[in-house]
């Protein structure tokens, strides 16, 4: 089954790798759609796959790469929709 997610990371999340880290692991799971830095700090995620692989990639995103500081993150399940070929790193918002 699909599953669709668009999360917001909040803490020490720009600066550290994230976006790049976020993409690698997406990747590795067969997770499409993309990460972007917002103005306020945070990370915006779009994320689409098998819900297994979803779940994983939302483990991983609770405390990101080595170092990143996860303080809290916002999770917010959508209907699938647009379908994305792969999982890229959009500049900022």
């Amino acid at each position: 089954m699909t599953r669709r997610v668009h999360v917001f990371v909040a803490g020490l999340v720009q600066g550290v790798f994230f976006r790049a880290a976020a993409c690698d692991r997406a990747v590795s799971l067969g997770v499409t759609g993309w990460v972007r830095n917002l103005p306020d700090g945070r990370v915006e995620i779009l994320a689409e796959g098998a819900s297994e692989r979803i779940a994983e990639f939302l483990d991983w995103c609770a405390s990101g790469p080595p170092r990143a500081r996860v303080d809290s993150m916002e999770v917010i399940e959508e209907p699938p929709g647009e379908e994305f070929s792969t999982f890229e790193v959009r500049g900022r918002f």
